[in-house]
């Protein structure tokens, strides 16, 4: 894993993110992250825009705020795919799934290898957990959209990146 410069806050404590930065135009990498029944799912496997809300842990309230919100809007988000992913363990994700009614957004886990994690330069590697973010793919897999929050336990701005999904949309 290679480290990157930029850092984020966690709590207040600075802490280290691995892997590439991903910038708008870029070509959206490949990965591959386990779904709630331990199937493997792929990106590239998906068509159409996905929308991609990156969460340090659903157990949390801003993580599950942030994942509750985006299966809300998934409703209103034809022909996206709206995708939470985290390193919680499939089994805590279909917990939670099931005990928050999230039955629209697809939540994924990055825990076995960190693929997402390190290819999108998401990865903490002082917790090896996922910093917070959102990654916005066109259906050509280029990134149209990201943010990398700066504070982890701050919310992303939902705002900006649901325009810029409708945006795709038109």
């Amino acid at each position: 894993m290679t480290e990157r410069k930029n850092e984020v806050t966690f709590g207040g404590a600075v802490v280290t993110l691995l892997g590439n930065k991903i910038n708008i135009g870029d070509k959206a990498p490949d990965f591959v992250a386990l779904k709630n029944d331990l199937s493997e799912l792929r990106l590239s496997e998906l068509e159409g825009v996905k929308l991609i809300s990156v969460v340090p842990s659903i157990d949390t309230g801003v993580c599950e705020l942030q994942t509750t919100r985006f299966n809300q809007e998934a409703g209103n988000l034809k022909g996206v795919n709206v995708i939470t992913i985290s390193v919680d363990l499939p089994f805590a994700l279909d917990r939670f799934c099931a005990n928050k009614g999230i039955d629209k957004a697809v939540t994924l886990s990055d825990h076995r290898d960190l693929d997402f994690g390190t290819k999108y330069g998401f990865a903490i590697k002082e917790h090896r957990l996922l910093s917070r973010g959102i990654v916005l793919v066109d259906a050509d897999n280029i990134v149209r959209y990201v943010e990398y929050v700066s504070e982890v336990t701050n919310h992303p701005d939902y705002d900006k990146a649901l325009a810029a999904t409708r945006e795709l949309l038109k």
